[in-house]
């Protein structure tokens, strides 16, 4: 027993624990042997490794056989930093600059600051991120998954953000089997079945559909589309649908457009992913002599500049503010330990139809 009355491996883990909480032991530094703790506290070596055991199994260290004992990384996430992390698919695209803003709105105001990140949509750079962020001080992660539509490879990593009890929130997707983690979407199912029964009401019976494969938006806008035609009684014919992924989007959408019109086989209307999307057929298609609207109507998605520009495009309105302020209250909820019962999984967010000039009517 010491003077205080504690036992003596006690008293040293305190003084250690102390140490390391405080930064005077550093996350990733090698901690004095076992010999030379003995030696500076006058303990013996059983003693300190009774110490270093209860710090190995509350997370402060880790023990390397033939290397000796290090501060565990975990350490970096005990205190709080006041930094959240955001990892998004594309930092330039039109949504993310408003959707950043959201965010920093809410979260500046509780004294937080913004670690930005962006994977370009690659599922190893998203891997990257992750591990670049388990080293560093933060107190959560938003996240835009990769490529939500394909099974995550590196689930490994938020894992390990679970055991560093690092709080995340996934927004505009979700990998399937990681549906039970809390996440922010836009109810894309019903958005792309409003734009494409918007088509129908205008009397349009042959509805193209392009639509991106690799992500979960692509498919629940769809799984809309091909729900207005069922109701409508059209059947839902595959070949009425281009599939393109993340890295043929930029050359892919545009040569289909142009196949379509050479082959003769151009429909009464195109429901397209997004806005880029159409913006990028529309071109084609009035370089190869099609007017838009009076020879086919197109829709887009987000209600981006793009779709604002002229006589505008038929969008579903995204609101991207309100959706980088809703993840971020989301996130401090977690942080600040809101019961699971009082914070919802899941959280969607409703679309509305912006109807513009791409659209005409069919007598």
């Amino acid at each position: 027993m010491t003077d205080n009355g504690k036992p003596k491996y006690f008293s040293l883990m305190e003084q250690l624990r102390s140490d390391i909480v405080s930064g005077a032991i550093r996350p990733g530094e090698k901690l004095p042997s076992e010999n030379e703790l003995s030696q500076k506290y006058s303990l013996s070596r059983h003693t300190v490794r009774k110490a270093l055991g209860i710090l190995e199994q509350d997370g402060y260290v880790e023990a390397f056989h033939g290397r000796g004992t290090y501060c565990s990384e975990n350490v970096r996430h005990i205190k709080n930093s006041k930094n959240i992390a955001v990892v998004t698919t594309y930092i330039s695209d039109y949504i993310f600059p408003r959707l950043i803003q959201g965010m920093d709105n809410v979260l500046s105001e509780s004294g937080y600051s913004i670690i930005l990140k962006n994977t370009a949509n690659s599922r190893q750079k998203e891997a990257r991120c992750l591990e670049e962020l388990l080293k560093k001080d933060i107190d959560g992660l938003i996240i835009e998954p990769s490529k939500s539509e394909m099974i995550c490879k590196h689930r490994n990593l938020y894992q390990n953000l679970d055991k560093f009890e690092i709080p995340y929130v996934f927004i505009q997707g979700i990998y399937s089997e990681m549906r039970d983690k809390p996440h922010i979407l836009m109810d894309d199912a019903q958005g792309g079945y409003l734009v494409t029964k918007y088509l129908l009401e205008l009397g349009h019976k042959k509805i193209k559909g392009f639509f991106k494969a690799d992500d979960m938006q692509g498919l629940e806008r769809h799984k809309g589309y091909v729900k207005a035609l069922q109701e409508s009684g059209i059947a839902y014919d595959p070949d009425d649908v281009v599939w393109f992924h993340t890295e043929d989007r930029k050359v892919k959408p545009a040569l289909m457009a142009k196949e379509m019109v050479q082959s003769g086989q151009l429909p009464d209307g195109i429901v397209c992913y997004n806005d880029q999307i159409a913006v990028q057929v529309m071109e084609e298609l009035e370089k190869m002599g099609v007017r838009i609207p009076d020879d086919i109507s197109i829709t887009g998605y987000d209600n981006s500049l793009y779709a604002q520009r002229g006589s505008g495009i038929t969008t579903i309105a995204h609101p991207q503010e309100k959706l980088g302020e809703m993840a971020a209250e989301l996130i401090l909820e977690k942080i600040n330990g809101v019961p699971e019962e009082e914070s919802k999984v899941e959280r969607l967010i409703y679309p509305e139809l912006i109807i513009r000039g791409s659209c005409r009517k069919i007598l």
